[in-house]
């Protein structure tokens, strides 16, 4: 029942990749980062110094590293060690009663000291834990993954994403699982299905670009200035409400919109008031943002 010991192979080219039916792009102020399960634990099935560990650990370092410098949340999953029989439930039928040691994350890529780390309970990422209430306080619907395992917790994982309306990506060459044709499986799955597979490079370089097409806003000075246009507390202002609701009217709803044009939004009054909370608020800025960037680029 155990996990079995995986032999060595090469992570794929990212020309073999499958074709995504979507044309998603990460946009660093929507994302988090999920280093999905990079425990010593689930790294010892593989040989450590063979193809893909090293390729794989390097990659998602670079990802990280990308993800700190946009601002996007880092995020990483992680299974307890000697789960209660019933807490764990189904998965001993298939894979034991789990980890009893090597529980913590690979050295190299262990969490900073901002990073968020969250408790991994079932296949997805998202099940009895705080990642999708994160997601949603903090206006984030898209979420890149990495890690392991490609077909079992990150396909699962990718899947909920979808079905929440949170976009997946799955980043091809910085993710491995029990065999090349599982891995190259759980892509062909998830571009056709649910998500968009992209290469780190292409990964990177999307993070980057977007990152600086930003217009200077982010999310959180966006609710700051709502706040105290408003007269409220910070934390009053739900990134998920109907701004009426909180007293949003179209005279401060003008004033905010000029003092966020001076910084270099690019959204007319009437594209605004098609929307009505903050969090739609501010996609809209960030993609036309993105959108300025690429044109200016073509």
């Amino acid at each position: 029942m155990a996990i079995p010991k995986i032999a060595s192979y090469d992570l794929p080219d990212s020309g073999l990749f499958p074709q995504n039916k979507v044309n998603w792009q990460i946009q660093p102020q929507r994302a988090v980062l999920l280093i999905h399960d990079m425990q010593s634990y689930f790294l010892n099935f593989f040989n450590p110094d063979a193809a893909p560990v090293p390729e794989l650990k390097r990659n998602i370092s670079a990802l990280k590293d990308a993800a700190h410098q946009a601002g996007i949340p880092v995020i990483y999953t992680a299974q307890p060690v000697n789960q209660d029989p019933e807490e764990r439930a189904l998965l001993t039928d298939f894979w034991g009663s789990g980890l009893t040691g090597d529980a913590e994350i690979v050295p190299e890529l262990s969490p900073d000291q901002d990073d968020i780390c969250l408790t991994k309970w079932r296949y997805s990422a998202f099940k009895k834990n705080e990642l999708q209430d994160y997601m949603q306080i903090h206006g984030k619907d898209q979420i890149i993954i990495c890690g392991v395992y490609g077909h079992i917790g990150i396909l699962s994982t990718a899947l909920e994403a979808f079905m929440l309306d949170i976009q997946p990506f799955i980043i091809g060459d910085a993710i491995a699982d029990f065999s090349a044709g599982e891995h190259e499986w759980a892509l062909k799955y998830v571009a056709g299905r649910a998500g968009s597979v992209k290469s780190l490079q292409t990964a990177l370089g999307e993070i980057s670009s977007a990152d600086k097409a930003s217009s200077g806003l982010t999310l959180d000075t966006m609710q700051h200035d709502i706040a105290q246009v408003l007269e409220i507390a910070i934390d009053e202002v739900d990134v998920t409400e109907n701004l009426l609701f909180l007293g949003l009217d179209s005279v401060r709803a003008m004033t905010l919109l000029e003092k966020w044009q001076q910084q270099g939004a690019t959204i007319t009054f009437a594209q605004l008031m098609e929307k009505v909370t903050l969090q739609e608020w501010w996609q809209l800025i960030d993609q036309q943002a993105v959108t300025t960037q690429a044109s200016h680029a073509a």
